[in-house]
Order: structure tokens, then C-alpha cells, then sequence
């Protein structure tokens, strides 16, 4: 998976290594923060989440990036067919992230979660 990303399209597996699988592979599209996670049960309820989860360590403190949630969201709408909804939070996240206006994607971006979270908003807007 780390020498070629692009050879998989979906990955079923166990709890335990998917949650391994999953840590990995956000290494490969940005990192944690931004990385969005689906556990599809069809017919059945799903779970959407950003990669790192709840990230207990961080709450509160406004420095975790929103955008893996935004991103959980953005498939969520997709799964419960509201397709043209996921398209435009997953439009707006992509042009904020290619504007420049995002130094990067993690704590070290000197934009707060709530702050991220309004760009995004913009951008939903504006898009």
C-alpha cells in the first residue's frame, strides 16, 4: 500500500488492522488531521470519522484541524446519497487547501480548529 497507493481502491479488513491501514494511509494524503474514515455496514449503520477519531487530547484547545471531519461529513452525505451536497463541502475543502491560504494541514498551521472550520464555511459559500 505505501509503494502503491493507486493499485487499491477499497480495503476490507479487520478492525485491528484497519485501524493500522488507516493511520498509514493518511500519511500518504496529508496526514491525520486531514485524513476522513467511512466503516460501511450496507443495510446497516455506517460510522464516519476523521482518522485520529475523537483525539481526546486536543479538545478544548482550538489547534486540531477540523478538516478530516469536514471530510467524514463530505462521505457521510455521499453514502446517504446526498451527492451533490458531499461534492460541494468536498469542492469547497479543495479549493481552500489549493488557495494557499492553508500553510498546512496539522497543529502547526497556526489556524485554529473554529478558525479552519470558518474557512471552510467561506468556501461553502462562495463555491
Amino acid at each position: 500500500m505505501v509503494k502503491n497507493p493507486e493499485w487499491f481502491d477499497v480495503i476490507v479488513t479487520t478492525n485491528m488492522f484497519g485501524d493500522i491501514i488507516t493511520d498509514l494511509g493518511s500519511m500518504l494524503q496529508g496526514g491525520m488531521g486531514i485524513a476522513a474514515s467511512g466503516n460501511i455496514h450496507p443495510g446497516k449503520t455506517s460510522m464516519f470519522e476523521p482518522i485520529h477519531g475523537s483525539a481526546p487530547k486536543h479538545a478544548g484547545k482550538n489547534v486540531a484541524c477540523p478538516l478530516g471531519s469536514v471530510g467524514a461529513v463530505s462521505m457521510m452525505l455521499d453514502f446517504l446519497g446526498e451527492t451533490q451536497a458531499a461534492a460541494r463541502i468536498e469542492d469547497a475543502v479543495s479549493r481552500l487547501l489549493a488557495s494557499g491560504k492553508v500553510p498546512s494541514a496539522d497543529a502547526r498551521s497556526g489556524i485554529g480548529t473554529k478558525e479552519m472550520g470558518d474557512m471552510v464555511v467561506e468556501e461553502l459559500k462562495g463555491g
